[in-house]
């Protein structure tokens, strides 16, 4: 199947559910350098999917998708301590870091059958 548009994409999907729900659950929270690194990092995911599909090659593409890969972590590591920091509850710890896993998983999921 040929992808037209980034937004086509499961993991881009994906990963701007992961981002809304970031923006969603620390938009109140004080700690600002938290919040803009967390949201930074979620945002990062969606957007080096997008800027590697409209590099136009397979090479770079999958470069990006790496780096996206590596937010995936970065916002899920964040997680583990705003659980810690009572920043967000067990439900929505739940929620986000299932979210991360899944746009880890179609992200890497995507760099194997780019690889083929």
């Amino acid at each position: 199947m040929r992808i037209y548009k980034f937004e086509e994409i499961q993991s881009w999907q994906k990963a701007k559910e992961l981002t809304i729900g970031v923006y969603t659950n620390f938009s109140d929270n004080k700690d600002y350098g938290f919040k803009d690194q967390i949201q930074r990092a979620s945002v990062s995911v969606m957007n080096n999917i997008a800027e590697g599909f409209e590099s136009q090659t397979n090479k770079m593409f999958i470069r990006y998708l790496y780096i996206a890969k590596g937010s995936c972590g970065e916002v899920r590591s964040m997680l583990y301590l705003a659980k810690e920091f009572n920043y967000i509850s067990d439900e929505q710890f739940e929620k986000l870091s299932n979210l991360s896993l899944d746009a880890t998983r179609l992200i890497s999921g995507f760099i194997k059958k780019l690889n083929e």
